[in-house]
């Protein structure tokens, strides 16, 4: 009896052994080192540095699936072909000393850099005990996802003018300070609606929006939203407002009447190489948190830059076929098209911009997707910055972006 007892004791000891290192080993050290604060702005770094490679497998978190494959015709042939992941085949290497690039990985906190010039990996490299398989969170470069998916649905027709109102496609948004905000002036961020994105901040608009109790049968984005009062005229000012993001996808999914994952699964993750299916965070309201939190590899992540640099065409060889999106869209999209303060960046729909033609998506903690089209370069960034965003952290990742410029420069003419 006992010999039996200690049997069975022994091997259900050894699968929950099995089971806990099959565990993603950030989830491992989330249920080791539990946050006080379910709002990941307020963990400490090392909660973040295993949550961020861990929100993919946190089953307590919501999520919707971002296919790279069409699952309707997934059994046919041709669809197979199309949805192999594409190759990064790799080119000369990035001529930047190893010092240097150690130096950025310590000084960013970098978990993955991923460098693609004229087509080919030139670098790629992991820290933070991340890896080329594994998925880091987007946090605001999701963002630019989302606005590309604007100009997806004002091609496919959903969407009739960007000079629409908001409340055209949310009638939830109608009498508040959004009545008289057009669909341009949300990608832009000027609709003068008054917004505090303080990541410091406890009591802020963007720490408490995905936190609050929605108003009953009311989306919880749009239930924060129309209560906000207005700070100036709609197209006056220019104010960061990751809400407004969240909006915008809240008029996409109304408009074509899909969860937002499925029309980026349709119009985009299919059609870029991806390695892996990607996740996308959902809200109260079971819907996308549209300006955040999309869970995906890096090497993904420069494929979707890829996409964009081609002209985010489909249907054929790299920059051949036909765009998703109206043929004038990055001409706008990725071009200064509001103020921001800085001397040196605008802001375009859900881009920032430069004046030598450059752009990026950037998310907090020091996420981004830096597109040069006149270098025929993409970089991904994954990182984890001791805070949110600093001006000390934006000018080292900066200066990166810069010295690879150059150095892709240089090989050029070598």
């Amino acid at each position: 009896m006992w010999k039996w007892l200690f049997s069975i004791f022994t091997i259900i000891l050894v699968a929950a052994v099995g089971y806990w290192f099959s565990l993603n080993s950030g989830v491992r050290y989330l249920i080791l080192n539990p946050p006080d604060n379910e709002n990941v702005l307020f963990w400490t770094t090392e909660q973040r540095d295993a949550g961020f490679r861990a929100l993919e497998y946190l089953d307590i978190l919501p999520k919707r699936t971002i296919s790279k494959s069409d699952e309707k015709t997934s059994n046919h042939t041709d669809n197979n072909e199309k949805n192999k992941p594409i190759e990064l085949e790799p080119g000369k290497p990035l001529a930047i000393p190893d010092e240097k690039i150690a130096d950025y990985f310590k000084s960013q906190r970098i978990a993955a850099l991923v460098v693609i010039h004229e087509g080919k990996l030139v670098f790629e490299g992991y820290g933070l005990d991340f890896d080329a398989d594994s998925k880091w969170t987007s946090f605001s470069v999701a963002k630019s996802f989302t606005s590309t998916l604007v100009g997806a649905a004002l091609k496919d027709g959903y969407i009739k003018s960007l000079q629409d109102k908001v409340t055209d496609y949310i009638p939830s948004m109608r009498g508040s300070a959004y009545d008289d905000v057009s669909i341009e002036q949300l990608l832009t961020m000027t609709s003068g609606v008054k917004w505090n994105e303080d990541y410091s901040d406890p009591q802020s608009d963007v720490s408490q929006f995905n936190f609050h109790q929605p108003d009953p049968g009311i989306d919880a984005t749009a239930s924060y939203m129309r209560k906000l009062p207005r700070a100036s005229a709609p197209g006056a000012n220019w104010v960061y407002s990751t809400g407004e993001t969240n909006l915008i996808g809240l008029l996409v999914s109304r408009a074509t009447g899909k969860p937002l994952a499925d029309y980026l699964s349709e119009k985009i993750w299919q059609h870029i190489g991806a390695e892996q299916n990607a996740s996308w965070i959902l809200g109260p309201s079971n819907h996308e948190i549209s300006g955040c939190c999309i869970q995906a590899t890096t090497r993904d992540f420069a494929r979707f830059g890829l996409f964009i640099l081609n002209g985010a065409k489909v249907g054929g060889e790299g920059a051949t076929g036909s765009s998703i999106v109206p043929d004038n869209w990055f001409n706008l999209a990725t071009r200064k098209q509001a103020d921001t303060g800085s001397e040196d960046m605008g802001y375009g729909y859900q881009w920032w911009t430069w004046e030598d033609g450059s752009f990026q998506g950037r998310g907090i903690f020091g996420q981004g997707i830096f597109i040069d089209p006149g270098k025929d370069l993409v970089i991904a960034v994954n990182s984890n910055w001791p805070v949110a965003s600093s001006a000390e952290y934006n000018a080292r990742k900066f200066a990166m972006y810069r010295d690879i410029q150059k150095a892709v420069t240089d090989s050029e003419s070598n």
